[in-house]
């Protein structure tokens, strides 16, 4: 096994490895340090998943598979990059182009009848959504801006929208019927097994058997009422057309693959119900599935006069709806990956609570988020700067974020105990000995699940969180609500713990609402806080600050410290890839940023130094930070437009302040010697290589694919600089 892993992905994290990745190699060897790869790409699952369907040449070994087994070691030192969690419509895309590159793969079944074709569909779905994260991630999470990146957005501040007091953008919840409402929470005393079962008037259906739980686990169960859902959704379109503002919905229907597709689709079924009133059955007969959103709707029904004009006429009638892309007339509903939370509402905050609407131009927007757990964070900063006005990036301190996440925390755990109730009746959790720890009463169509947090990554979470509050010794935060089922079970955890420890008057707990205000109080005054959140408002939060603090979240240093020793290096989020790449195949320039995967590296070579005692890498990694920094100080970031400089322009600049770097060090002089002449060669050869580099720029580039790219075509698009090839190999 390699010393470091560096992770093969997908879009435009990807497409940057193939720039950056023979750079890293190149300078690391000379360390002594091996770098390799592992797939974890969307295609490399699919492909991995199906080995039976394929030529022994085609074959793919299950590399996220080994990934997970290494990151329970204490050898693991990994960079893991940004990958895809797909939605169907990614899913299906993904199968549809390996399949018209010779891979004999079997179709999705939308609606499977047969046992094989449920077995099949059964394979898909372990691979789409968040199918990777809660593998790798053996460890609970320690995200905060770099020190340099952060000094660099105080002296050069983003712009930020204006806010108005009379701002009509809000966020609009459910006040009832939902999975925070309805949540009930256990810890269990002792190891036991459990099963999930459905209770109706015709039998008892087992959903889930023989689930296993350590002793001290927390067990939640909650569901959403399908009917109070339909009634919350069918308010806020009226109650949006009357405000003149843009409907918009925001899920995270990639990270919670099983239930927030559902919700997705209510939403599409309730914006166009007088069609699905309508034409409900010849609807269904062409295969409609609104969880699919409405992109898939159209492509299906665009052969029916009827439909397509009662549509237009719905349409019409409702309120303008946020867009994804006003140009090209893709709405929020259109697919249900194109708006995830985390991302579009720090987006819309940052730009003083506008979104874009279907005549190209901002406009407020109703915010809706069905469900209560989280919204009210993002309700109370939108309050917030309604009465303060928008934030100052040059004087604001900044937010860390200590995350519960390891071993399936939380409700990104909750996949395989996710259902959407078939038939009425209870629902009921026993365990092994006969108890019913949790029942509820649902109706058909209702969505229940049950989440669980263990003990270990409980206690490791909050001595994490001691640990990072007397590095920082600034304000820290748990934010967590007493009044929450969930939440009060962590509670019983964590005051004991922080007592033991005689640091409780160090900490404060507060639901997340109060915790939202005291942070946004506190770095506008300039001074910094420590989050400290379970796994989902780790996720929002490590968005919605460093957008308003950096601009992006792609520039957060983001360490997972594995409980068993190793480290996991994360490199900022991948929201916008998806954008990046399609301005690479129409202009061959590649804005995305790695400055994240600059971070990430410096902090893995120093690992490896702690933990292998490679003195020569803790100097690789000095010098990997003297680096960014000098990315940073001289304005070698990509520039957004074609012509000006792009993701490998800021390669080059990388490489040589890294080798200069060393070059100059006095840590080691074997490094020094080896390194000065590529310094040199990387300095007299700046005219030619921008030059190249710039050449390349303009014309479309064709990469062979989106979700399985052409190697050879992909080296020769992101190294086309023969002078810098020449000197990094």
């Amino acid at each position: 096994m390699s010393d470091i892993i560096y992770t093969k992905v997908d879009e435009a994290p990807e497409l940057a490895s193939g720039s950056f990745l023979p750079i890293i190699q190149k300078f690391a060897a000379a360390a002594g340090v091996s770098v390799g790869t592992k797939d974890i790409s969307l295609a490399g699952r699919i492909l991995a998943t199906f080995p039976e369907s394929l030529t022994e040449a085609q074959r793919q070994s299950d590399d996220l598979a080994e990934l997970g087994q290494l990151v329970k070691t204490p050898e693991a030192n990994v960079i893991k990059l940004p990958n895809i969690s797909a939605s169907v419509p990614q899913l299906v895309g993904a199968i549809t182009e390996l399949q018209s590159q010779g891979f004999a793969l079997p179709d999705y079944p939308d609606a499977p009848e047969t046992a094989e074709e449920k077995a099949i569909r059964a394979k898909y779905d372990s691979i789409k959504g968040s199918a990777v994260n809660p593998v790798l991630r053996e460890g609970n999470s320690d995200r905060r801006a770099a020190k340099a990146v952060k000094s660099f957005a105080q002296k050069n501040p983003h712009r930020m929208g204006d806010w108005s007091a009379d701002s009509k953008t809000k966020v609009s919840s459910m006040d009832g019927g939902d999975f925070f409402s309805n949540e009930v929470s256990a810890t269990l005393p002792a190891a036991t097994t459990a099963k999930i079962v459905l209770q109706t008037a015709s039998g008892e259906t087992v959903l889930k058997d023989g689930i296993d739980y350590p002793a001290g686990t927390v067990v939640d169960a909650t569901f959403m009422s399908a009917a109070a859902l339909k009634t919350f959704l069918a308010e806020q379109i009226e109650e949006t057309k009357a405000d003149g503002t843009l409907f918009s919905l925001h899920l995270k229907a990639t990270m919670m693959k099983v239930s927030d597709p559902i919700l997705f689709g209510h939403a599409v079924k309730a914006f166009l119900a007088p069609v699905f009133e309508q034409h409900g059955a010849a609807m269904d007969d062409l295969g409609v599935n609104p969880n699919s959103g409405l992109g898939d709707l159209l492509a299906r029904v665009e052969g029916n006069a009827d439909i397509m004009a009662d549509i237009d006429a719905c349409m019409a009638a409702r309120p303008p709806m946020y867009m994804v892309d006003s140009d090209k007339g893709l709405t929020n509903l259109h697919v249900s990956s194109d708006v995830i939370i985390d991302a579009s509402m720090p987006a819309l905050i940052r730009a003083g609570g506008k979104g874009w609407g279907p005549d190209g131009k901002e406009a407020d927007a109703n915010c809706v988020i069905p469900d209560n757990s989280y919204a009210s964070v993002y309700d109370e900063t939108i309050k917030f700067f309604k009465e303060n006005g928008k934030m100052n990036p040059a004087t604001a301190g900044t937010v860390q974020n200590i995350g519960l996440m390891a071993q399936k925390a939380e409700e990104y755990g909750s996949h395989p105990t996710t259902f959407e109730m078939p038939e009425a009746g209870t629902v009921k959790m026993i365990l092994a000995d006969g108890t019913v720890l949790h029942q509820h009463d649902v109706e058909a169509g209702d969505i229940w699940r049950s989440a669980s947090t263990r003990k270990a990554p409980i206690e490791d979470w909050v001595n994490l969180a001691i640990d990072r509050q007397r590095a920082e010794g600034c304000r820290a935060i748990f934010w967590l609500d007493a009044n929450r089922a969930h939440d009060s079970q962590l509670i019983a955890y964590v005051k004991p713990i922080l007592e033991a420890k005689g640091v409780a008057d160090k900490f404060e707990i507060m639901a997340p609402r109060e915790a939202t205000r005291a942070s946004f109080e506190t770095i506008t005054k300039g001074e910094n806080a420590i989050a400290i959140t379970g796994n989902v408002l780790r996720d929002y939060l490590t968005d919605l600050f460093p957008i308003l603090e950096l601009a992006t979240s792609a520039k957060m240093l983001s360490i997972v410290k594995l409980m068993n020793g190793g480290g996991l290096f994360e490199t900022g989020a991948g929201g916008s890839a998806p954008k990046h790449v399609q301005q690479l195949v129409e202009q061959n320039h590649l804005r995305w940023d790695s400055l994240g995967e600059f971070c990430a590296l410096g902090e893995s070579l120093t690992f490896l130094a702690d933990t292998k005692g490679n003195e020569k890498a803790r100097v690789l990694g000095a010098a990997v930070d003297a680096a960014t920094q000098g990315i940073l100080d001289h304005g070698r970031s990509p520039s957004r437009k074609v012509g000006e400089p792009d993701n490998r322009d800021s390669h080059y600049w990388f490489a040589r302040y890294w080798a200069e770097a060393l070059a100059a060090q006095g840590d080691d002089a074997e490094l020094a010697a080896h390194f000065a002449p590529i310094a040199e060669a990387l300095q007299s050869g700046e005219e030619a290589i921008l030059s190249e580099l710039a050449a390349a720029q303009g014309p479309a580039a064709d990469l062979g694919g989106y979700y399985r790219t052409d190697p050879a075509k992909t080296a020769t698009i992101m190294r086309p600089s023969p002078t810098l090839n020449a000197i990094i190999g």
